[in-house]
């Protein structure tokens, strides 16, 4: 049997501690957290050892994830494709969705994360 993993925090730069700084929300002062850097190491955590019982996801993710391919870009890969995956993921094996937050500094791009994991939890209930 796989062992789950509680806490799954994707950045690419910063640690569960720097976003501690500006929510004030205790979660982040754990150090039991996965970190991830990108969605390849996302959707392989997850894959390896389940649905974490809490995600935090940042939107924009290192440019090295961002794929270039004979002057064409391929879409980047965001928080929010992250977000996108594990709604498919939930869907595939009829797992529940976890916990989540969005720490990211990028406005627009925290609003769509959450909207989008909020939208699909109001269609599961």
């Amino acid at each position: 049997m796989r062992k789950i993993r509680k806490l799954l925090f994707l950045d690419d730069l910063r640690y569960p501690i720097d976003v501690y700084y500006y929510t004030k929300q205790d979660i982040f002062l754990r150090d039991d957290w996965k970190i991830v850097r990108n969605y390849h190491q996302f959707v392989s955590s997850i894959l390896e050892a389940g649905i974490p019982e809490f995600i935090s996801f940042d939107h924009d993710l290192a440019d090295e994830d961002y794929l270039k391919s004979d002057s064409q870009e391929l879409p980047e890969k965001t928080g929010y494709e992250c977000a996108k995956w594990l709604i498919d993921y939930c869907m595939d094996h009829n797992a529940e969705l976890p916990e989540f937050f969005s720490h990211s500094m990028n406005p627009v791009g925290k609003e769509n994360i959450e909207s989008l994991l909020n939208n699909y939890k109001k269609l599961t209930r």
